[in-house]
């Protein structure tokens, strides 16, 4: 009995062999935009959020190391331009001076727990000479308004506060609104040229309770918060990418095997294997009636 093989020799199913079945442009798509998803994670985005943590943890350390150590004159920490270093921030400082209340400017809408508010910034005058510019605290506007600021008391007085590193000048220039100077950021520079009065290149941030305080900007909460696992999961995500691919070129080389195995055995099969006859019932199954069934059925049923 003849077979397909023996016929026409040993043939292969067609389709193409290996891994050139995943040289199409869907596939090097594919490949190209996950090695380029996982380098962005890998390189920007998990170093991004692992830094804010990074970051956070740092700045935590900070404040509570603020708060046990005793608070020191300003001209202790700030240096001889006023300045202090990134790992000075936070210090609590002592001021012995007055402020100057006819130099103040109110900072513009700076939220304050998701509210909007103004803050009072008022340069302080040092008996030594030296003057530093005071953040008071803010004020919640009233219809849109600004509310009445209480002044800074006159005279001499001793402040407790904490040393802030300078903010980076506002895109906005300075503006007068309702009778008093405003400004978009605290940088001391811009603020200096607007009252006519040299400053500090940093300044205080007003401790809670103290002579001119408005309301006290409160402390940020020692809060680690959510980057430290944002950047692991960018990790993982930047890992689970390449898995992926991985996986479906498994599958398809599995798929494209079996298809290959199903043809090749068609092709192998006897030409003129006997079969089975097929039944009205197997060859059409349930949608036409066999009525020779039903007259067979009844030629039994007589006898």
């Amino acid at each position: 009995m003849d077979t397909n093989r023996q016929r026409y020799g040993r043939r292969q199913a067609p389709g193409r062999k290996g891994l050139l079945v995943f040289l199409r442009p869907g596939w090097i798509m594919m490949l190209l935009i996950i090695i380029a998803f996982s380098y962005i994670a890998f390189t920007f985005l998990a170093p991004w959020q692992l830094g804010k943590d990074d970051a956070i943890v740092h700045r935590n350390n900070q404040i509570d190391a603020a708060f046990r150590t005793d608070p020191v004159p300003a001209t202790e920490v700030f240096g001889a331009q006023g300045e202090i270093t990134p790992d000075e921030e936070w210090r609590r400082v002592t001021l012995q001076g007055r402020y100057l209340t006819e130099d103040e400017v109110l900072l513009r809408m700076r939220p304050v727990d998701s509210s909007p508010a103004f803050h009072a910034l008022t340069p302080f005058r040092l008996d030594s000479g030296e003057t530093f510019l005071v953040n008071r605290g803010f004020t919640v506007p009233i219809d849109g308004n600004i509310p009445d600021m209480t002044a800074a008391p006159a005279g001499e007085v001793t402040i407790h506060g904490h040393a802030r590193l300078n903010e980076i000048a506002p895109t906005s220039a300075p503006m007068e609104d309702q009778g008093y100077r405003q400004v978009y950021g605290i940088h001391t520079q811009q603020i200096s040229e607007v009252v006519g009065v040299p400053l500090a290149q940093d300044y205080v941030q007003l401790s809670a309770g103290e002579p001119g305080e408005l309301n006290a900007i409160p402390v940020p909460k020692l809060d680690r918060g959510s980057h430290l696992s944002y950047g692991f999961q960018w990790i993982a995500f930047g890992i689970m990418a390449p898995l992926g691919l991985g996986y479906f070129i498994w599958a398809e080389l599995r798929e494209r095997r079996r298809v290959r195995d199903e043809s090749q055995e068609l092709i192998d099969a006897p030409l003129d294997a006997p079969s089975e006859p097929a039944t009205r019932r197997e060859r059409y199954g349930d949608a036409r009636p066999d009525h020779y069934e039903r007259f067979a059925k009844r030629e039994r049923d007589r006898f």
